[in-house]
């Protein structure tokens, strides 16, 4: 945990983002994750893999198998991964289970729960959540934030209160009840604004309004069968929504960018790449550009082309960059890389 060299997790002056994973675990579900005949391939499930041996964190999570990591399918919340952004005292922009999916089916609601909570108690934090699994994210909002009982949760040695109750739509009050982060962690927490804090027995409340200002949602479009996941995203109360379109394997056509603030476009890097067309990115970023979204194009991959066909790139283009991510290699036009505002 901590630093990560990812691009789109850099913070708006250049400074290095870094990657939390208090879910461990996961599992192949669509293209983007692997390819027929072991082409491409999860770079979690190959590190989780080659820590998979008895002792090893990701024991039971992953195993080896002659055509390299494999899933198991286990899915576990780590308690002690949990409250670490609370540690952090400078302000970052936090990639959410670079290695897992926070939405996977086989994660209960309650370890969900758990980590929003502590995103609302970091409002110092910028944290970014992307899935494959949007529908359900959609379901777990409109199930947990609308109209359903509170759900009193423990965050470490937090006690969090989110009742879902209150207004219609999306301007649902969150309250968070929390005991002992304020004696803990006195420079994380602010409570001289009396308007904001109120006592409530032994606990501190203090009122959030849903969506997290600083949560964003994303989701994986990685080919046309996925796009309905953008539907989802749009129906999933945010404060940022984001496409992450790597690896792109195909071109997408056209792409309905209502109510997405920023697009992130990739070819696929490592062993047994698959190809990557510069029209497919050339269509998204134009896309962009007319509907007023933020682009962020952040590598060609290691087979990058002019022009696809069904096996590969014609007339492919020999970069020295083995994922393709030194943009001064790259066509002017590609050279792009805006956040939403």
């Amino acid at each position: 945990m901590g630093k990560t060299s990812i691009e789109w997790t850099r913070g708006d002056d250049g400074s290095a983002g870094a990657t939390w994973n208090p879910i461990r675990g996961c599992s192949r579900i669509t293209p983007g994750c692997g390819g027929p005949n072991h082409q491409g391939g999860c770079y979690a499930e190959k590190i989780a893999a080659r820590f998979s041996g008895p002792g090893q964190p990701f024991e039971g999570f992953a195993e080896r198998s002659a055509h390299g990591g494999r899933w198991t399918g286990k899915m576990a919340l780590v308690d002690d991964m949990l409250t670490l952004p609370l540690r952090w005292k400078r302000p970052r922009r936090i990639f959410v289970n670079s290695m897992s999916d926070l939405f996977h089916d086989n994660l209960p609601d309650e370890a969900i729960d758990k980590v929003f909570a502590v995103m609302a108690l970091c409002p110092q934090h910028t944290f970014q959540v992307l899935t494959k699994r949007a529908d359900r994210m959609r379901t777990w909002f409109a199930e947990r934030w609308q109209g359903t009982p509170a759900q009193r949760i423990k965050v470490g040695r937090e006690i969090v209160d989110i009742p879902a109750g209150g207004e219609t739509g999306r301007k649902h009050q969150v309250e968070i009840a929390v005991e002992a982060v304020l004696e803990d962690f006195p420079k994380m927490t602010d409570t001289s604004n009396d308007d904001l804090w109120t006592d409530a027995g032994s606990l501190k409340i203090r009122q959030y309004k849903w969506p997290l200002p600083n949560v964003w949602l994303g989701v994986s479009v990685e080919d046309r069968a996925r796009k309905p996941r953008i539907a989802d995203l749009r129906a999933t109360p945010a404060a940022i929504r984001f496409l992450s379109c790597e690896p792109l394997l195909e071109g997408l056509g056209e792409l309905d960018l209502t109510g997405i603030h920023q697009v992130i476009i990739g070819g696929e890097s490592g062993p047994r790449s698959r190809p990557f067309a510069l029209e497919w990115a050339r269509s998204i970023v134009g896309q962009c550009k007319a509907s007023g979204v933020a682009c962020f194009v952040k590598q060609l991959g290691a087979k990058p082309g002019d022009r696809p066909s069904p096996q590969s790139c014609h007339e492919p283009i020999k970069l020295k960059d083995r994922k393709g991510g030194d943009w001064s290699e790259w066509p002017e036009d590609l050279r792009v890389r805006e956040f939403p505002t």
